[in-house]
């Protein structure tokens, strides 16, 4: 038995570079020390690209049965189900994530069908943080699956799938049949003994919005069960079939639109109130891209799947050169957009959304280093959100939407801002905040999302999976371990809150939930990542080739 190991770690000191990409071509250059360097970073690429042919070697051996199910794949934590195999000592939270995780399971008529938000027995109000939420599952039920456990994902995705088809109502309006609910709770009838599933797909939630990340989850989360088990079977369930289509039929019907992102509506994501996020939102479009591609594996090419495929495949071509294109920001970009010419007609237009360069916010002049980019928040007609969110450029690299040159880029921005996007406490889940009267106009005088706090620029533990995930496909994993050491100072000693407050996380949230389960779930599959980097096969998406990156040079302004 021999576990996975990636070769381009090993090698890296030898070469004496970093895994990042060259900034400049070598045929402009004639500096010597330039072209050993960039033959010295091609060279690390290259064995880098050895470590991912021998992880889908791995995957294969393993699905195929070659490799063992049982053991094999689990955690090397001391939990209750991991093998007993490994020689070196577990940090002692571990064991302590692993006991609250198990003690926020829900069952359903005797099996386990969730974890619930927070146990949180200080707090007065309970709200609606003892209910199973789609989103918050997801590093729940990956903690399952890495240790061995698929029972209880495979049950969630069942019953969720179950609520789908209910009928959905809010006020008088009929909600569309694919919508996946926001959360569902279990109501246990002692004296009937009877088991009842209450679901709500926003008729419930603070602003009256459904969750449109929900069936993109979903989707992500079947297709993660399925690489780690090597089971096919329930993809292929015509239940499971008929809720891909339904979520697909959703968000690829035709309408209006000129682009190829999807509209939505403030607070339908992890950022469930109004933040400013209307219009074409960064983490739903990145949702949207990983669950159109997962779907595109799963789905079969039957006389129903077949018109499916066919019109995933185009709008993931519309939609990785829309993104790619218009969403992406790094220092040159930015330049351009600050000469823009405006008022521009017709087709040759080079400022195509009309974005006025004294809207530019002056933080991000600043915020902008020399190396690096990322997917700022929105692009609307005459508007960009140069806001950086953290779910939404991780899920970008997970899912390829980003180019192997901007997910290096992306890493570097986090390296270079570590203070202000990591801070004291793993990830700002957006930044900068917004305050004063743009705060007031934004947010509607919000008093959970103030500067600094909550959805307006706090730190979310929970992201720590999704920066871990991705640093380990960029061959970054020194800066997950960093984050990870950040976290383990605190969140157990602060009884796993659900975010924290602060310009640099410092203070817990001033209304955060303590026991938070996707905290505790966040921690545990970024550890067990980092232990074994072939779990990263369940979260992570290879380029597709068809989707050639764009390649053009920037013509924003005209000498």
């Amino acid at each position: 038995m021999f576990p996975f190991f990636p070769f381009s770690l090993l090698l890296r000191p030898l070469l004496g570079v970093s895994p990042r990409f060259p900034r400049r071509s070598p045929l402009v250059s004639s500096d010597p020390f330039w072209d050993f360097s960039v033959r010295a970073e091609l060279a690390w690429i290259r064995i880098f690209e050895i470590d991912i042919v021998y992880l889908q070697l791995f995957e294969a051996l393993r699905c195929h049965g070659v490799w063992p199910q049982e053991g094999g794949m689990r955690s090397g934590f001391d939990t209750p189900a991991s093998s007993a195999r490994n020689s070196f000592e577990p940090h002692p939270m571990i064991a302590e994530a692993w006991d609250a995780l198990r003690k926020s399971l829900v069952y359903f008529r005797g099996q386990p069908v969730g974890t619930i938000a927070a146990i949180d027995h200080a707090s007065e109000e309970v709200l609606n943080y003892d209910q199973v939420f789609v989103r918050d599952f997801v590093p729940s039920a990956l903690a399952f699956l890495m240790n061995g456990e698929p029972e209880i994902v495979k049950n969630f995705l069942l019953k969720t799938l179950y609520l789908q088809g209910w009928e959905k109502r809010i006020d008088r309006f009929k909600l569309g049949e694919g919508a996946m609910p926001a959360s569902f709770k279990v109501l246990h009838d002692p004296v009937r003994k009877t088991d009842t599933l209450i679901a709500d797909f926003g008729e419930s939630a603070i602003g009256r919005v459904a969750p449109v990340d929900s069936g993109f989850w979903w989707i992500i989360l079947l297709r993660a069960y399925t690489k780690s088990t090597g089971d096919l079977s329930l993809a292929e369930t015509p239940e499971c079939q008929k809720g891909m289509r339904l979520i697909l039929a959703l968000c690829l019907s035709e309408g209006f639109d000129t682009f190829p992102t999807l509209l939505c509506a403030d607070g339908c994501s992890m950022i469930d109130r109004r933040m400013g996020i209307y219009g074409y939102p960064i983490e739903i479009q990145a949702l949207f891209f990983m669950s159109l591609r997962c779907a595109l594996a799963m789905l079969k090419h039957d006389a129903e799947g077949k018109e499916f495929v066919e019109r995933i495949v185009k709008r993931l071509h519309a939609l990785s050169y829309h993104m790619r294109s218009y969403f992406w920001l790094d220092f040159q970009q930015l330049n351009d957009i600050y000469r823009y010419k405006t008022e521009e007609y017709s087709h040759t237009a080079v400022n195509k959304f009309n974005v006025i360069p004294d809207s530019i916010p002056d933080w991000v002049f600043e915020f902008m280093p020399t190396r690096g980019g990322y997917f700022i928040g929105n692009v609307s007609p005459a508007r960009m959100d140069f806001r950086w969110f953290a779910l939404g450029n991780c899920v970008a690299i997970l899912s390829s939407l980003s180019t192997p040159e901007q997910s290096m880029a992306i890493m570097d921005l986090i390296e270079e801002r570590w203070e202000e996007l990591v801070g004291e406490m793993p990830l700002k889940i957006s930044y900068p905040a917004i305050e004063s009267h743009e705060w007031r106009i934004v947010t509607g005088c919000d008093p959970k999302n103030t500067r600094w706090s909550y959805h307006n620029g706090g730190s979310w533990p929970v992201l720590l999976w999704l920066l871990t995930a991705a640093c380990i496909k960029t061959g970054r994993p020194q800066i997950a371990r960093r984050a990870i050491e950040l976290a383990e100072s605190r969140l157990l000693k602060d009884s796993w809150p659900e975010y924290y407050d602060g310009k640099l996380g410092r203070y817990i949230g001033k209304q955060a939930r303590k026991f938070q389960t996707w905290s505790i779930a966040g921690y545990l599959v970024a550890k067990m990542m980092l232990e074994d980097p072939s779990h990263l096969g369940m979260v992570s998406l290879e380029e597709d080739k068809a989707m050639k990156p764009v390649l053009k040079r920037s013509s924003s302004w005209t000498c």
